[in-house]
């Protein structure tokens, strides 16, 4: 019964595989896409997805990762993924479906909801090889009736973790009847402030809070602070903005508790 962070384009870098994947739960994740047309890539793409590379494809806190190839031209596709095997990949993944537009116009394949999860018990019946379950899993609820309807084992979670990022641990915890609290805004919060901390220095300064505010409203759904931290911050682009209404955010948060 295993439980992995599915390969979310523009959103699952190496930042937040190690985050999530430090909150528990996950037994595996999966990179972005790498995009492979008519050549050898060289090592800098790779790393560029997969920095996890350089310790033997793991997160920070010992969880695989999977390296994700996409692509329509077999003698490419097999050749990168060869390279990347010579480069310590232990797994690799190949994206047959996206929701991306730019992947679609590439046949790169398709996906919108709802996501029929009946369909994958019909595939599963047919197949000898392991199939992960997916799609729309956004709950507790949602992973036990994706499981029901898919006969699957294995479940893949993607926007669903990233607007509840302890929603795999929710998951384990449930499967071994223990209690568990999730997550405050405090704590989410805080998660958030260290990844923007992290990644500031990857970005120009205007760009710096923008995977920040990507994750907001996410996180939106499951979180009304979430929502209304967005729209403070929102129209904020330089670093030092951004890095005071946290504090503020934080500390009025911090009062707020040790004031109960």
């Amino acid at each position: 019964m295993r439980i992995m962070l599915a390969p979310m384009e523009g959103v699952v870098e190496h930042h937040v595989r190690a985050i999530l994947s430090k909150i528990g739960g996950l037994d595996g994740c999966v990179t972005e896409f790498i995009r492979v047309t008519d050549q050898k890539l060289p090592y800098k793409v790779f790393y560029k997805y997969a920095q996890e590379l350089e310790s033997d494809c793991k997160t920070p806190s010992g969880i695989p990762v999977k390296v994700q190839l996409l692509g329509s031209n077999p003698h490419f596709m097999a050749l990168n993924a060869q390279e990347l095997v010579r480069y310590g990949a232990k797994s690799i993944d190949l994206n047959f479906g996206c929701p991306a537009k730019t992947v679609n116009a590439h046949e790169g394949g398709a996906y919108k909801p709802p996501a029929y999860w009946h369909y994958i018990a019909d595939i599963r019946a047919k197949l000898t090889i392991n199939v992960v379950a997916n799609g729309e899993i956004w709950s507790v609820a949602d992973y036990f009736r994706c499981r029901e309807e898919s006969q699957c084992d294995d479940v893949m979670l993607g926007r669903g973790l990233i607007a509840q990022p302890d929603l795999a641990k929710q998951i384990r915890c449930a499967l071994n009847q223990e209690p568990y609290t999730p997550l405050s805004w405090l704590e989410i919060c805080q998660m958030l402030f260290d990844y923007y901390r992290s990644t500031t220095p990857l970005y120009y300064e205007k760009n710096c809070g923008n995977r920040v505010k990507q994750w907001l409203m996410y996180l939106s759904r499951n979180y009304p602070e979430a929502a209304s931290f967005f729209e403070f911050i929102k129209r904020k682009s330089l670093h030092h903005e951004i890095e005071q209404a946290f504090q503020e955010q934080l500390d009025f948060l911090l009062n707020k508790k040790h004031s109960i």
